[in-house]
């Protein structure tokens, strides 16, 4: 993979010899067009207040350091630096200036390798399918409430809605494509036969999509369907900037519903209702 198609965030990131790795924080204001560091260490500390709200140690997430800079006339003086993890970085993504297009592309990278590092602490794979599964049950059925805000409302308007996230996902292929690419029946979901990378990628994939539609409020169905498919597009690219297997390219699974009601006879779960088309 050559160095144009990686992530600036993945190039930033440094490890330690014990393999810790953290982002400093001065270089990621830079990356972050931040021309003024100050206005940058505000955000860090909404980031720190956030962190420990979420009962997540602060010590933890932000080192405080200092170094060496170079003034630019020979002299050299100390200067703040923090060391951040990358729970931090995606803190400090959220609390950022959403108007820069950098912040969105941070936003899909930090959020993408947090919830890898979460499913890693789930033991199996069905663990990580089904969790997975019953979150985007959830954030479906949020994701249509914000396209109906902003006018796709009837079933065909969905389905087309949905479609265009699809295609930003998967290059260019429908869910209809995926069905026949996966040799599923029509009553079969997509969704129900991936495995958990990539429902990790289509749940974030779901969730951003809500966002920009809430935040950005589009006038009609063809500017949600954009937002769509311009989600599905960025997480697309994400994926081959940190060298992962595309979408349409990883295996299917088992039909995840069989999975679940093994699980649920050990501990039962209502879920909420999905909306008819995906």
């Amino acid at each position: 993979m050559s160095m144009q198609r990686v992530s600036v965030f993945e190039q930033l990131r440094r490890v330690t010899e014990d393999g810790f790795e953290y982002w400093q924080s001065r270089e990621l204001a830079v990356a972050l067009q931040y021309g003024d560091y100050r206005n940058f260490e505000a955000v860090i500390e909404k980031a720190k207040t956030a962190c420990g709200n979420s009962d997540q140690p602060i010590e933890e997430h932000f080192g405080e350091t200092t170094e060496m800079v170079d003034l630019g006339s020979g002299a050299k003086r100390n200067v703040g630096v923090s060391l951040l993890s990358r729970y931090a970085c995606y803190l400090i993504i959220q609390n950022a200036d959403p108007g820069k297009e950098i912040i969105a592309i941070g936003q899909t990278y930090f959020a993408i390798q947090t919830r890898r590092q979460e499913l890693n602490d789930l033991s199996t794979e069905d663990d990580r399918r089904v969790f997975l599964r019953r979150e985007l049950r959830t954030h479906n059925v949020q994701l249509a409430s914000a396209a109906s805000d902003c006018g796709v409302v009837d079933p065909i308007d969905y389905a087309i809605f949905q479609d265009h996230g699809y295609k930003g996902l998967y290059g260019g292929l429908s869910a209809k494509d995926l069905h026949a690419r996966r040799s599923l029946k029509k009553s079969q979901k997509i969704l129900d036969h991936m495995g958990s990378t990539e429902l990790a990628a289509n749940l974030f994939r779901a969730t951003q999509a809500e966002e920009k539609l809430r935040r950005e409020k589009p006038a009609g169905k063809a500017g949600a369907n954009q937002i769509h498919h311009d989600v599905g597009r960025k997480v697309r690219q994400t994926i081959k900037e940190l060298g992962g297997t595309m979408p349409e390219s990883l295996p299917a699974g088992e039909c995840i519903k069989k999975i679940e009601k093994k699980l649920d006879k050990q501990s039962p779960r209502s879920l909420p209702n999905e909306p008819p088309i995906e």
